[in-house]
């Protein structure tokens, strides 16, 4: 029988493989798409710019084409710029608004207590800089206007720190997602309550029941495609009409959108079927197969990256070139330079938001509020912060809604110098950071240390001798890994206490991510242990039914164990494994840290018993206590 697990042989931890030469082609893709959305929203910006100086006549004229939309007596007139700025930016922004619901639905928000640091830093990264705005232009008339330095642009700051960030930018990559989630939040917020005028409350009416309709699509069994498009173009157009802006319904229909963890069953349904038509290829089992694999994915992720590569390379780059024309001409130069509009939003977006976000990281770590994960030092948040006063896409959309138009070039040299400034400023910190770091720094320590209320410990707690070992229970290095700790227990009985951490190497090990996730799972009934055992007994068949089966023989409850399989605390919790190990620069497994230094060497028993000998803080005590599970 042909099993759809395939798995490579990773690298050996001792002998790294060899990479060859990469092609031009492969270095293209290996930029990334964040890198090149970034480099694409750039070069419209550049070619926004050049165009409106080379012929301002020709750049207006073009902008302000007037089309024309509609039949007889129903009928929608937009310029150009309008229908950028109204009709395609509702689909960027409903793309945010997915991005929210799926962070609080199954992300990084889903937990207080994991979210409490991004979410403060956010809040403050917003009400710092309009306060420093507003002092700025407390007597120019324009302390209005001071929504255009509250958001940061999250396709500008995650290309820019895949550009200049540290090493290792995971857990920094995370927090600043997570913060930008919020940040955009308060955007939104802000232009829906303080920059909607001549408001009208009927048409909203109709966008409410537009609304519940789009919730209860969900329970229709097919054609729900050509439904949720019809209804948010009513919403769309309600919205419109409503005198809210119309790009705000964008975000409404994404928080209608359902967002769940793909269902393992669905998954071995889908993979069934595909069996069936590998077996038997007609249309009827390749339409069902297609259909299978599709529906076991929610339709959040599915119009993410649907809608991902066009809001990337076509909305955003047009949104730029027809908002980012700044006239750089000698006089309007020389009013920017002596503008309070612009000197505030410089300075609110440079130093208020680096202020707003690294301050308040700095005293909650100071105070000990939430938790930081290894890696996330405030050096890297320093540089984050920085990062953050990239205000481009939104800052540009609220000076169309809330600058005087005499004034909005002014206002457009402030958002494009502040974000120019924002970008050098954080490659200064990160390279200092990364200066003053020592060379081994992050990859021969454990960055962090064992916790008896959070780790899987073998073992007693009080221990004197101590392995932790970063792992993937696909690898079958692993495997043989666990043989030699086996045999090092038995050696020094209570005096070692061991721990597993996941590392799941999902470039070679397909499965790896949801074994480990399985195993958190059966931790909550107490069988970390045995079902990690299985888990190495049969590395090839660790697809979702083979997962679901050893839990049953396993005796676990298998509606709770299904439950814990899709709890996000599960997910959060074996992520933080992954960005401990790519903190610590962990590139094969098994690794292994002994009282806390990285093991180099081979790992069988003898050599690591030597290693934990020559490295034990003390003379070890017998403690006289039996070994304890505490998975």
């Amino acid at each position: 029988m042909t099993h759809l697990t395939l798995i490579e042989r990773s690298p050996d931890p001792e002998r790294p493989a060899d990479r060859p030469r990469p092609s031009i082609a492969e270095r293209i893709r290996n930029v990334g798409m964040t890198r090149m959305a970034a480099l694409a929203l750039v070069l419209a910006t550049i070619a926004a710019i050049v165009w409106v100086n080379v012929s301002s006549a020709s750049y207006d004229r073009f902008w302000e084409t007037h089309l024309v939309f509609g039949i007889e007596d129903f009928q929608l007139e937009f310029t150009l710029h309008a229908l950028v700025n109204d009709a395609l930016m509702a689909i960027f922004f409903f793309t945010v608004g997915l991005e929210v619901r799926r962070e609080f639905a199954i992300g990084e928000l889903t937990s207080w207590s994991r979210a409490v640091v991004p979410v403060l830093a956010a809040i403050a990264g917003l009400v710092i800089p309009a306060l420093v705005f507003v002092l700025f232009n407390r007597d120019s008339g324009q302390a209005h206007a001071w929504g255009v330095v509250i958001s940061t642009d999250t396709a500008f700051l995650v290309g820019a720190l895949a550009l200049v960030g540290p090493k290792a930018p995971g857990r920094l990559r995370v927090f600043l997602l997570a913060l930008a989630v919020v940040d955009d939040i308060g955007a939104l917020s802000i232009i829906a309550l303080v920059y909607t005028a001549d408001f009208n409350p009927l048409p909203l009416i109709v966008a409410a029941v537009g609304l519940v309709g789009i919730y209860f699509t969900r329970y229709v069994r097919s054609g729900r495609g050509p439904i949720y498009v019809s209804l948010s173009i009513v919403v769309w157009l309600a919205f419109l009409a409503s005198g809210v802006h119309p790009t705000l319904a964008g975000v409404a229909v994404a928080l209608l959108i359902p967002v769940y963890r793909p269902d393992r069953r669905a998954v071995e349904q889908a993979l069934e079927l595909a069996r069936t038509f590998q077996q038997s290829p007609n249309t009827q089992y390749a339409r069902a197969a297609a259909n299978s694999l599709r529906e076991s994915i929610s339709i959040n992720e599915r119009l993410q990256a649907a809608y991902a590569p066009y809001v990337a390379f076509v909305i955003l780059p047009l949104f730029a070139l027809a908002n980012a024309g700044v006239v750089l001409s000698p006089e309007i130069l020389a009013r920017a330079a002596t503008s309070p509009l612009t000197w505030g939003i410089v300075a609110a977006l440079v130093i208020g938001k680096f202020v707003g976000v690294f301050g308040s990281a700095a005293f909650m770590r100071v105070t000990g509020i939430g938790s930081f994960g290894a890696g996330l030092s405030l050096d890297r948040i320093a540089g984050g912060a920085a990062l953050c006063g990239i205000g481009f896409t939104i800052s540009l959309f609220i000076v169309e809604l809330a600058v005087d138009p005499a004034m909005r070039n002014e206002a457009r040299v402030g958002v494009l110098s502040a974000s120019i400034l924002a970008f050098v400023l954080a490659t200064v910190v990160f390279r200092i950071s990364d200066a003053v770091r020592p060379p081994d720094d992050g990859t021969k320590t454990l960055m962090r240390p064992v916790d008896p209320q959070r780790d899987h410990i073998i073992g007693p707690v009080e221990a004197p001798l101590t392995i932790v070992e970063y792992g993937d229970y696909q690898c079958s290095f692993c495997s043989r890994a666990s043989g030699s700790i086996d045999e090092v227990r038995a050696e020094l009985g209570d005096r070692l206490r061991y721990v597993w951490r996941h590392a799941p190497l999902t470039s070679y090990h397909p499965n790896a991510l949801a074994a480990a996730e399985a195993a958190e799972a059966a931790a909550r009934q107490g069988a970390f242990i045995a079902f990690g055992k299985s888990l190495f007994a049969d590395q090839e068949r660790q697809l979702p039914s083979d997962i679901m089966r050893r839990a049953s023989e396993l005796g676990l409850d298998m509606a709770r164990f299904e439950e814990d399989l899709r709890s996000s605390e599960i997910t959060g919790r074996v992520r933080d494994d992954m960005l401990d190990a790519e903190a610590m620069d962990i590139t094969a497994v098994p690794t292994f840290y002994v009282n806390g230094r990285r093991h180099v060497g081979p790992y069988d028993a003898q050599s690591l018993i030597r290693a934990l000998e020559a490295s034990a803080p003390q003379p070890a005590p017998e403690l006289g206590r039996d070994s304890t599970d505490r998975g």
